[in-house]
């Protein structure tokens, strides 16, 4: 068995971004072997401490860098966890009830980003994105339709669909519409249509067997964390994207929850799922009535709050720390050619050390990820209602708030792309371990399900 072990108290700032790098693009490894976990070793004063004597004391016995299953749901204890607006009524002297519904729930139009003329309305208030099936608010989960298709050789492959880069069909099955997904051909799995309508689907499997873990760096600088083990392993024939070659080629983007069993083996209608069996975001599944239920993630985009789905990663580091699929055939797609002809991506911005602790509203990163379990609040870039750039496959893009940065007090939440920018621009903010900010080589899943307001 392998690990991918570097530990950043040991390497100069300089070099930190090649050890990220390193880290981040170890998917032949993981290939060779799936479980990439060796016995953790402890880390003086990491999370990996504090929870081992918390389950000493039986106050805490849950660590969520070793948890299987989504993790904690978008609604967290603290406003840095917690990305839900506050009512209109705040602030105000009348009633809550008085509100009518926002403005986006009659006229979802867009509009235009960008130094041209205005098109239309900016609008405020929620807007389901991905409607084919319930959101479930107080929880932050979604039940969408669950499919069972087969590959050649009759395996069971059990996914779902959530994107399509054909508008009329997206606006018949109530996907997300993404015009970049035609450019994924390259990184898509093949499937027909069969005479019953099932798709059976050419190569690409996944293995749910593998036990998810992460052991984080030290305190203060949990990421990079010094060990890794992604959930759920595909072979290199899988990505979530599928372009069915007998339905005029349109790409679906169609990720596996569960491979290779049956029916009865993954009916969880009820929760308490077998994650040695299905997609680990997957918070029910009932194949009686073939729904399936799934937690959401909080994120912005152009400064409002979203909510969408974390299903698969290019890289074995990224799957791990989002409790996703590890994908290697998404390796394929073009990345850092952002809104260009022919790029099948939009960005995604990640930071990388942002502030700690759910009752901070500045709380945002991956080492606040892997201090506490809940998400670090990514930034995403063009999603439907605000932009026609957007696309499910996210180029992931590191940053880090520079010492100079943080010892000014400038670090805090940042909500969206040109924000970013403009403070890279600054130089308050570079790629990890001071280099150039760009890409950093990876991709994530993520089709969107709601704007929130």
């Amino acid at each position: 068995m392998s690990c991918i072990d570097f530990n950043i108290r040991k390497i100069s700032r300089g070099a930190m971004a090649s050890a990220i790098a390193i880290a981040l693009g170890m998917t032949a490894l993981a290939q060779e072997s799936p479980r990439l976990h060796t016995p953790r070793r402890a880390v003086p004063g990491t999370i990996e401490q504090r929870y081992r004597a918390a389950d000493i004391f039986g106050t805490n016995p849950v660590n969520p860098n070793m948890a299987q299953g989504p993790g904690p749901g978008p609604i967290g204890p603290g406003p840095g966890c917690n990305l839900f607006p506050a009512p209109p009524s705040v602030g105000t002297t009348v009633n809550l009830s008085y509100f009518g519904p926002p403005p986006s729930t009659t006229n979802q139009s867009l509009v235009l980003v960008g130094p041209v003329q205005l098109q239309s309305l900016v609008l405020v208030g929620p807007v389901q994105l991905l409607k084919t099936g319930p959101v479930d608010a107080t929880k932050g989960t979604i039940t969408i339709p669950l499919y069972l298709g087969h590959m050649r050789t009759g395996a069971n492959v059990w996914y779902v669909l959530t994107d399509v880069d054909d508008a009329d069909v997206a606006a018949e099955l109530g996907l997300n519409f993404s015009a970049k997904m035609t450019f994924m051909a390259n990184a898509a799995r093949t499937a027909n249509l069969d005479q019953n309508g099932d798709l059976v689907f050419d190569q690409g499997t996944v293995d749910f067997s593998p036990v998810r873990s992460i052991t984080p760096g030290p305190v203060g600088q949990e990421f990079p964390p010094t060990a890794f083990q992604p959930g759920a392993v595909g072979d290199k024939n899988y990505s979530p994207y599928v372009q069915i070659v007998n339905a005029a080629g349109v790409i679906y983007n169609a990720p596996i929850v569960a491979f290779g069993v049956n029916a009865g083996d993954i009916n969880f209608p009820s929760g308490n799922v077998d994650y040695s069996k299905v997609h680990d975001q997957v918070v029910a599944i009932d194949t009686v009535n073939m729904t399936v239920t799934i937690n959401l993630i909080n994120g912005f985009s152009f400064g409002k709050p979203v909510w969408y789905m974390s299903m698969d990663t290019s890289i074995p580091l990224g799957a791990a720390i989002e409790h996703n699929t590890f994908a290697p055939l998404m390796a394929a797609l073009h990345l850092g050619g952002d809104d260009t002809f022919s790029s099948p991506i939009e960005r995604i911005f990640i930071s990388t050390n942002g502030a700690h602790d759910c009752a901070n509203p500045q709380r945002q990163g991956l080492s606040a990820d892997l201090a506490d379990g809940f998400r670090p609040n990514n930034v995403v870039g063009g999603i439907p209602t605000n932009a026609l750039d957007y696309s499910p496959a996210w180029d992931a893009q590191l940053f880090e708030w520079t010492q100079d940065a943080i010892n000014k007090g400038f670090r805090g939440q940042v909500r969206e792309e040109f924000q970013i920018l403009t403070f890279v621009q600054d130089g308050l903010i570079t790629a990890p371990g001071g280099g150039a900010f760009g890409t950093s080589g990876f991709s994530i899943n993520c089709p969107i399900v709601q704007r929130l307001n």
